[in-house]
């Protein structure tokens, strides 16, 4: 998405495009159940693991890293543990299946400690994409030390 800055009110001024960071992401599912990603390694899911487990974690790990990337920004290291636990029923107009509620647990200790956290779990929760392309919103239980 690019936006344009153009002229101010005067009409002076010249116009500069804006273009949001793009980061593409592929994998592959064989016929055997393993994931691959291109030029990296394997991942054979657990047996009983389902695609709905594996959102699950891919939303634990993404606020994870979300939280280590802003805690790192403002001068901690992060040491961080998440669990998360979803119901999926039939809802909405077309009544079909998904997620209707998300919850999500993080521990996590700072190095040095912080006083104030709320900024830090703010940004974590906005910036993880995972959880931003859900449609259901998930609900975080931050404990930070």
């Amino acid at each position: 998405m690019a936006r344009t800055l153009g002229p101010g009110p005067d009409g002076y001024g010249s116009s500069v495009a804006v273009t949001a960071k793009v980061f593409e992401y592929a994998v592959e599912l064989d016929g055997g159940g393993r994931l691959t990603i291109p030029g990296g390694g394997q991942l054979v899911p657990p047996e009983g693991w389902t695609a709905d487990h594996l959102l699950l974690a891919a939303l634990v790990r993404c606020s994870l890293d979300s939280f280590a990337y802003h805690a790192r920004r403002a001068g901690h290291t992060a040491t961080a543990s998440g669990s998360a636990q979803g119901t999926i029923t039939k809802s909405g107009p077309d009544d079909r299946y998904r997620f209707v509620s998300i919850a999500v647990r993080i521990d996590a200790q700072l190095q040095p400690r912080a006083t104030d956290t709320a900024a830090l779990v703010a940004k974590a929760e906005r910036d993880c994409f995972v959880g931003a392309s859900l449609v259901v919103k998930p609900e975080y239980e931050w404990h930070v030390s």
